[in-house]
């Protein structure tokens, strides 16, 4: 058994299911950002009042909100789990978007490169908020960076204080709403961290099987082991066929009862990670699905609720 690992490399995208953002910038024309370019920089606030903030995806763009209030205007790139990065254009509501942003928040860590490409041909004179250097997370040594931060509740924490003073500086008059709607946040993390603390004091040590890298903050932080064999998740991180030898292992977890459950990356699939959660179905393992964007109508507090939730029950 071995503990949790952080992938070897960020996850390439693959349609039409979100892997990486990192590949999208290669496919954003030259004219789209030429037009980024060539506009002046506008107002970080519209004429009502309101901060303009820009996010990679739907995850970033619903904190923004939730901090902000009524006090901004929210623009997420990424918000339909079945968007293909590697064919991902801006338009011009976009780009205009970009432009005229106050506050830009990415994920950064090789994730989303098209936003630091974007905002290097703009015209953009933003607070730029990345998420990963934030964080302060880093790569293991010999190992790769594990960029999915979303996961990590303490990182969004960071996030939130350093998005209230970004907003506060957009805003000076809205300094206070800023400041207690992220304390008011960071106080739903807390209950969110208690909750994974409890399935630590119960569960420390058990093992799980994953997919894809995504959600491996949160079972580390509660104590899980992932048994998933190193060949199999950097196979499936490359988009790569898994080498038999390590299918076979990768099945024989679930066979073998040595995982209490399957964290599944709902957004990815392929034959493989289907084969996967077809063996864990079969032997009785619980698959606790995970994603990489706000499903719709969900806010991030109640996705990551729901989420630890779910893992709660699988375990039991």
């Amino acid at each position: 058994m071995s503990p949790l690992r952080s992938p070897r490399r960020a996850p390439a995208l693959r349609a039409p299911a979100l892997r990486s953002l990192g590949a999208a910038a290669a496919a954003v024309p030259a004219f789209a950002l030429a037009a980024c370019g060539s506009s002046e920089a506008a107002p970080a606030k519209r004429p009502g009042g309101t901060v303009q903030v820009v996010a990679s995806t739907n995850v970033y763009g619903d904190i923004a909100r939730t901090i902000g209030g009524g006090k901004v205007s929210v623009t997420a790139f990424i918000s339909d789990p079945a968007q293909d990065p590697h064919s991902y254009e801006a338009g011009t509501r976009n780009r205009l978007a970009l432009a005229r942003a106050g506050v830009v928040i990415e994920n950064g860590g090789g994730y989303d490169d098209f936003m630091g490409t974007m905002l290097k041909a703009s015209a953009s004179k933003a607070e730029v908020l990345d998420a990963v250097r934030i964080s302060g997370r880093t790569a293991p040594a010999g190992g790769e960076l594990n960029e999915h931060v979303w996961y990590d509740l303490p990182s969004m924490a960071l996030l939130a204080d350093r998005l209230s003073a970004a907003l506060a500086k957009a805003d000076p008059a809205g300094a206070g709403t800023f400041t207690a709607n992220a304390t008011a946040f960071k106080a739903k993390l807390k209950d969110l961290e208690g909750k994974v603390a409890a399935l630590k004091a119960v569960h420390s040590g058990d093992g799980v099987a994953i997919t894809e890298p995504v959600p491996l903050y949160l079972l580390e932080a509660a104590g899980l082991r992932n048994e998933t064999p190193e060949e199999f998740s950097e196979a499936i991180e490359e988009g790569d066929d898994v080498a038999p030898r390590a299918m076979r292992e990768t099945l024989g977890l679930f066979g073998g009862k040595k995982v209490k459950a399957l964290v599944y990356n709902a957004q990815t699939s392929g034959p493989q990670t289907e084969q996967v959660q077809k063996a864990a179905k079969d032997n009785g393992v619980p698959v606790v699905p995970v994603t990489e964007t706000l499903p719709s109508g969900t806010g991030y507090i109640a996705w990551m609720d729901g989420t630890i939730a779910a893992l709660g029950k699988a375990l039991s």
